[in-house]
């Protein structure tokens, strides 16, 4: 998002074809940065220069239901994200085509219940859903937040999560992993066991840089470099570079300028 940036440079290649594989919508959420990122928003930011063509969408708790089934909840999200998408397919608001592909959001610890929601969310979305992510992150240190669903201790490998995420390769769903650094191990053993549905590594792979971690750069990268060189020995494993500036990694101080 490039909303309130200090610093504005031009594109290098402004004619390059782009899709933007990772960003969030909302509104109506007073703790984030913005309290609405709806489609005007993420218009104006697209449109600043690149030539971005498309866009995902990832999940953010954004519009679940309040009522109903509660694993079914989530696809409210998916509901809500297809509409703006319907909206953006129609043309009036440019050439871009903002959530051309949506990634909800599953619990899939509920095993082969896991199916039905599944598709549910694929009817919600129209044709764009892509597939879902599950947030793994989790550190023994209560100075590290953990996913806002708090994901027990080595989710990526229970049994019962197995026996949901068994369903997304029949659906050609992929699935998205947001962990951190020491959890790399997981994502590579669940690929190893999954060899036909496409994983896509979320933010670097999480290297944390606060905590117990702060001051340890050179020790937590070390790790994280072991790490990746043997999830890179997957190829069903792609990766997003994005999400390396948070807090969690430690870059929570604010400059005066970029």
């Amino acid at each position: 998002m490039l909303t309130g940036l200090l610093t504005v440079e031009e594109p290098l290649e402004p004619d390059l074809p782009i899709c933007d594989p990772h960003h969030h919508l909302w509104d109506l959420r007073p703790t984030r940065v913005a309290p609405r990122y709806l489609l005007d928003e993420i218009l104006a930011d697209v449109q600043s220069g690149h030539n971005v063509v498309s866009t995902v969408f990832i999940e953010c708790a954004s519009m679940f239901k309040t009522d109903g089934p509660e694993a079914m909840r989530p696809v409210g999200e998916t509901e809500f994200v297809n509409g703006i998408a319907a909206m953006s397919a129609s043309g009036l608001y440019g050439p871009v085509r903002i959530a051309a592909g949506i990634v909800g959001t599953v619990d899939l610890r509920l095993g082969d219940a896991a199916a039905a929601v599944l598709d549910a969310h694929l009817v919600a979305g129209g044709g764009r859903f892509r597939g879902i992510r599950l947030g793994a992150t989790w550190d023994p240190s209560d100075e590290v937040p953990n996913h806002r669903a708090n994901p027990p201790n080595g989710l990526l490998l229970r049994q019962d999560f197995r026996a949901g995420f068994a369903h997304l390769a029949p659906r050609q769903l992929t699935f998205e992993a947001w962990c951190y650094h020491h959890q790399i191990p997981e994502v590579t053993d669940l690929a190893r066991a999954f060899p036909n549905t496409t994983i896509i590594l979320d933010r670097f792979g999480g290297p944390i840089g606060i905590g117990p971690y702060a001051g340890k750069a050179d020790e937590v990268y070390a790790q994280w470099r072991a790490h990746m060189a043997e999830l890179a020995t997957c190829p069903n494993v792609v990766a997003k570079l994005g999400g390396i500036n948070m807090e969690v990694n430690g870059f929570g101080t604010l400059q005066e300028a970029p």
